[in-house]
């Protein structure tokens, strides 16, 4: 009686060519697949980057002689746009330097605001149990069933007639009202899938329940809010619609969103410039993906499989 390693000892028997099945093929070929499938994600997503910086390196004579040619001279690179874009303006520059510092200071501000109410609220909804716990869970995304666009005029209208407008403060409080929701959520999420028997533990050892969340919840909770606070920051630092209508007539306290959009609308403005300004506000949001991939990771994917 023929038996599988008998099938398997002939196919692979010395002077006989393997015989390809089905499985095998399927394999090899996803095998070669992946790398495909990667090389092009690649391409797609770092040459659009690569090719901004090489736009902001080049002088600008040898752009406008020959814009399409991908790998720049060694004789045409220039840091001199940089330099420009960082001066003040009393220097000639773009006064970017200043931008990245308020832009910086509103997404800092947001996040630690934010996480200072969304990690409690998020407990509480949570683990205690209160009149509406179900229906408030609930309207957490339904805020989100609304394009901030909504909240514009009203906003615009409100903080003119208290005299508000041009204040980095207000921008602040803008930008918390928009992430706080999405972040109590997350976090929710992320309490839920811990066991609650820690908990149980640590109060029968004479913890209060601000003692529990701070001694337990927290740092077993440290993936999800160190995610959350890379979502809010990305948030703050990328938004631009409420930073025009709030800072456009105050520019000493534009971001950096904003000073890019006065860069990209002027004709004066040379390519070589508004690249090096698009680079500026790229690169600090790619260090810190890459710099916290593996607690993002964590972070989202937490409670899925717990």
């Amino acid at each position: 009686m023929t038996t599988l390693n008998d099938v398997r000892s002939r196919s692979t028997a010395p002077g006989r060519p393997p015989t390809w099945s089905r499985d095998t093929a399927e394999t090899k070929t996803l095998r070669v697949l992946r790398w495909v499938v990667i090389a092009v994600l690649l391409l797609v997503t770092v040459f659009p980057f690569y090719y901004m910086v090489t736009l902001s390196v080049r002088d600008i004579g040898s752009l406008i002689a020959d814009p399409a040619r991908v790998w720049p001279k060694l004789s045409e690179i220039s840091f001199d746009t940089y330099r420009n874009v960082l001066a003040s303006v009393a220097d000639g520059g773009q006064g970017f330097a200043g931008f990245i510092l308020t832009s910086g200071l509103v997404a800092l501000g947001t996040v630690v605001l934010t996480l200072l109410i969304a990690v409690p609220g998020a407990y509480a909804v949570s683990r205690l149990q209160f009149f509406g716990r179900r229906q408030i869970s609930a309207l957490f995304l339904a805020v989100y069933l609304f394009p901030s666009i909504l909240l514009a005029v009203p906003l615009f209208v409100f903080f003119t007639r208290l005299g508000l407008r041009g204040a980095i403060g207000v921008l602040l409080v803008v930008y918390v009202s928009q992430t706080i929701a999405v972040s109590i959520f997350m976090l929710r999420n992320y309490f839920q899938t811990i066991p609650e028997s820690l908990e149980e533990a640590a109060a029968l050892d004479g913890l209060g329940r601000f003692g529990i969340m701070w001694r337990i919840s927290l740092p077993l909770a440290g993936p999800a809010i160190m995610s959350n606070a890379l979502f809010v920051f990305m948030i703050a630092w990328n938004e631009f619609l409420f930073a025009l209508l709030f800072l456009v007539e105050e520019r000493n306290n534009w971001t950096v969103s904003l000073g890019l959009a006065q860069l990209s609308g002027s004709l004066e403005v040379p390519t070589t410039i508004l690249m090096a300004g698009s680079v500026i506000l790229t690169l600090p949001i790619i260090l810190l993906f890459f710099g916290s991939e593996r607690l993002l990771a964590e972070g989202l994917t937490a409670g899925s499989e717990k």
